[in-house]
């Protein structure tokens, strides 16, 4: 098995160091361009667990959950929207963007990964929760 993956599918090692570490750099940046945009703290700690309520969709089964929770936690969205949000010269549109990319940084660099659909604590980063891999 090569440096990187693990029989889960999951990140492992450096690689999965570098992850967190361009997660956590996703974060700093979107957090100091919002400061930067002197975007509204207030809408910035309203906002910035919006992408959480995504778990809701687990309640109805893992495979729907895992399919929603990345939606709402990749980063395809977020980027078309701080493009529209810059294109149109949209002051809320380019703050919920930043946001939610500063959002999903700071959820990578933590280790909340993408989800497997085999369960909430499968992750393209590796096992979260109690029942996490020794």
């Amino acid at each position: 098995m090569s440096e990187g993956m693990a029989e889960t599918g999951a990140a492992t090692g450096s690689v999965n160091i570098l992850l967190r570490l361009e997660g956590l750099t996703l974060f700093a940046g979107m957090v100091t361009l919002y400061a930067a945009w002197d975007g509204s703290w207030l809408v910035f700690a309203l906002l910035f667990f919006v992408p959480d309520l995504s778990f809701l969709a687990y309640l109805s089964d893992a495979r729907f959950g895992a399919m929603v929770y990345n939606a709402a936690h990749s980063y395809m969205a977020p980027v078309a929207l701080l493009t529209l949000g810059f294109g149109l010269a949209s002051p809320l549109t380019l703050s919920i963007a930043l946001i939610w990319l500063a959002h999903i940084g700071i959820d990578r660099a933590l280790g909340y990964g993408l989800k497997y659909s085999a369960g909430f604590s499968f992750t393209h980063l590796g096992r979260i929760g109690r029942q996490k891999a020794a």
